[in-house]
């Protein structure tokens, strides 16, 4: 490779790491600016269980833990 041809593919690979530096600079600032709201598909854990081995959420209805087996209390 000549010298000219070595220039331009340091250029090219510094430009190409700006522009990856960029983008994920702009997805954080995204993130942190979505950490404050409140998510459109969130779920309500109201009437379930919470089994005290593993923290997996169940129905009110159900008497042994859907991941982990136990016995849920109550």
């Amino acid at each position: 490779m000549d010298q000219t041809t070595q220039v331009f593919v340091l250029i090219a690979a510094a430009a190409t790491a700006m522009l990856a530096m960029l983008i994920m600079l702009r997805r954080q600032r995204r993130e942190r600016e979505f950490a404050g709201r409140e998510n459109q598909f969130a779920t309500s854990t109201e009437g379930q269980k919470r089994c005290p081995n593993c923290g997996m959420f169940n129905l009110s209805t159900d008497r042994n833990c859907i991941s982990c087996g136990r016995k849920l209390p109550g």
